[in-house]
């Protein structure tokens, strides 16, 4: 009898479905990458792999889609820091001012709050979203849903999918993966090692946008989720920065501190002055004061105007607190004892990704002419505040606009 009796004759490999356009991950940028081609007349496809396209969009939007910023161009491209020279033309095309019009021509006006952050009047990225998926729906884009992209094959990008493995040869393709954290929303960072594989060079991921582990004292249990409010944070020899942020039982997490990130990521120790807008010589002469058989912590709070979650602030990382000037000069400069960032799937973010050096200025891979790279997976990283949805809308429309072109030649 034959060794291969019994056995099933393997199946010859699949041909590939020629199409004229990919785009792999239907998140903010590959949803722009779609719209761009299809303004252009070019039919899409989108593979995504979960069940639903732009799953940590929405989930943003939950508390406030806060889309863009409405401050001037020159510190608005400052914050992507040493990415902004890479960034700037996209950004210049496709900055905040064609945010915001490009959501008011889906229907939904938007507004600037007070510290110039820019949101939906909905407050929500649900109705954007399905407003923005009817959009491409008319021009003809075809939503391929669970289909989980796993490198090329010649000129073939391969699928693993609930029909089984499928291959796809496009006439252009556009990687729009995200970033590595979150990943029940689908950012994993999986597609790092075909990536890798295939010769790409790639920074390592790291956290962005992330709270701070804590090892509290068992006291500090009764003060998880107070915000804490009037208060300046430096990291390092960084600039004093105002931002509120909570106390939970994991850490410290907020805006005010995701803003620092970066310094804290590498190392830099963390500073904060629980009130700012005081001197310190008005906090040491409200300090001198006889304080009679009150309690320190009552002292603290009436004297100064210590809220329960920054005088928790001050006994948990100031004691044994010291007398007199002293005390006032920790009052201005607490030390914050932490014990370094959240895991990356907490992060709202990722540093790292793909490095500028794979891309030409169109954001097409030089090693694979025809294939483009968008948003969060490539090498940036922005703070919170409307920065990081503007750079992945922006790179996303140039990169769909490039490929367009190249179509068209």
């Amino acid at each position: 009898m034959s060794d291969r009796a019994g056995m099933q004759e393997a199946a010859p490999e699949q041909a590939a479905e020629r199409l004229p356009a990919l785009v792999v991950g239907a998140g903010p940028a590959g949803l722009m990458a779609a719209e761009a081609l299809g303004a252009a007349g070019v039919p899409v496809v989108i593979a995504e792999a979960l069940a639903a396209p732009a799953r940590k969009f929405l989930m943003a939007g939950k508390s406030g889609l806060n889309l863009t910023r409405a401050e001037p161009f020159e510190p608005f491209l400052a914050a992507y820091a040493e990415a902004a020279p890479r960034l700037r033309p996209m950004l210049e095309a496709f900055g905040p001012g064609e945010v915001c019009r490009w959501a008011e021509g889906l229907g939904q006006p938007v507004f600037a709050g007070s510290t110039g952050r820019v949101f939906p009047t909905a407050m929500k990225a649900s109705p954007l979203l399905r407003a923005w998926l009817g959009r491409l729906a008319g021009q003809g884009a075809q939503l391929r849903r669970r289909w989980h992209w796993g490198g090329w094959d010649g000129d073939a990008s391969v699928f693993e999918t609930p029909e089984g493995p499928r291959r796809m040869a496009a006439g252009v393709t556009i990687l729009a993966f995200g970033g590595a954290s979150w990943a029940r929303l689908g950012s994993t960072g999986a597609w790092a090692g075909p990536l890798a594989q295939a010769g790409l060079p790639l920074a390592p991921f790291a956290p962005a946008n992330v709270g701070l582990k804590v090892d509290w004292s068992v006291p500090m249990a009764r003060h998880f989720g107070l915000p804490v409010k009037g208060v300046a944070l430096r990291a390092g020899a960084g600039p004093w920065h105002r931002g509120e942020f909570v106390i939970s039982a994991r850490g410290l997490e907020g805006g005010g501190i995701y803003a620092l990130s970066r310094p804290l990521r590498d190392g830099a120790p963390l500073v904060a002055d629980l009130l700012p807008d005081r001197t310190p010589d008005w906090v040491a002469d409200r300090l001198s004061r006889p304080r009679g058989k009150v309690s320190l912590s009552n002292h603290l709070r009436k004297a100064l105007g210590l809220d329960p979650a920054r005088l928790a602030l001050l006994m948990e990382f100031g004691r044994p607190l010291p007398e007199g000037p002293a005390l006032a000069a920790r009052i201005k400069a607490l030390p914050i004892a932490h014990a370094g960032p959240r895991p990356i799937d907490e992060a709202i973010s990722t540093a790292g990704g793909l490095m500028w050096q794979a891309l030409d200025p169109d954001l097409m891979l030089t090693e694979r002419p025809g294939t483009f790279a968008a948003g969060e997976m490539l090498d940036w990283e922005a703070p919170t505040g409307g920065y990081l949805l503007t750079a992945c809308l922006a790179t996303g429309r140039w990169a769909g606009q490039a490929a367009a072109r190249r179509l068209a030649r």
